[in-house]
């Protein structure tokens, strides 16, 4: 009874030292090597986790095209426009406002061509066009429910190639899912360029 009383006494010691912010050297360093080891592990499993979240996604996406229904003019090249994710920018007490972010296009060999600033003024949120000769580029672009989306496009001439990864496009009614690339989340990204599976 004596000596369970003796090690009672020595937790209650501990505890209060602890509290107090007495505790030995040793154990706080020991404790912040813990949690600093756990973070770690946390912040790499979520890195992983990301990196192969977009990776699958990227290889699951067929070629964008134009609207199969849209006009055609007479020129040699083709244009892209690209709505990716917005993002909102203020200043001072100003409400704010949500622009296009910028992304990049890619030929088929991979070889970045373009980093787009995808703005078209200081305040306005349409997305910059963009004129290409036609052939298949990659973009790779924030999007919604994706840090970054890689999209195959096809640019034909005289049309414009649209890709939606803000989310907010509305198909015309009684679109089947057959003319239509989706993201991985499911939402629409553009219409299915001729010719794709």
């Amino acid at each position: 009874m004596w000596f369970s009383s003796e090690i009672h006494l020595q937790d209650v010691c501990l505890l209060r030292s602890r509290d107090a912010g007495l505790l030995p050297a040793s154990l706080s360093k020991m404790k912040g090597k813990i949690m600093k080891t756990y973070l770690a592990m946390i912040v790499g499993a979520a890195f992983t986790l990301l990196v192969v979240y977009n990776a699958a996604a990227a290889a699951a996406l067929p070629t964008v095209g134009p609207n199969p229904y849209g006009l055609q003019s007479h020129s040699a090249s083709g244009q892209l426009e690209v709505f990716s994710v917005l993002r909102g920018h203020s200043e001072g007490n100003n409400p704010p406002w949500y622009q296009h972010a910028d992304y990049y296009i890619y030929d088929q060999q991979g070889h970045e061509l373009q980093h787009l600033d995808n703005t078209v003024g200081y305040y306005a949120s349409a997305p910059r066009l963009v004129t290409l000769s036609p052939g298949q580029y990659l973009i790779k672009s924030p999007a919604k429910n994706a840090f970054w989306l890689e999209v195959p496009v096809a640019i034909q001439p005289g049309r414009v190639t649209k890709v939606h990864l803000d989310g907010d496009w509305t198909t015309p009614a009684n679109t089947p899912d057959a003319k239509l690339v989706l993201a991985p989340s499911g939402y629409p990204v553009g219409w299915r360029a001729n010719g794709t599976p």
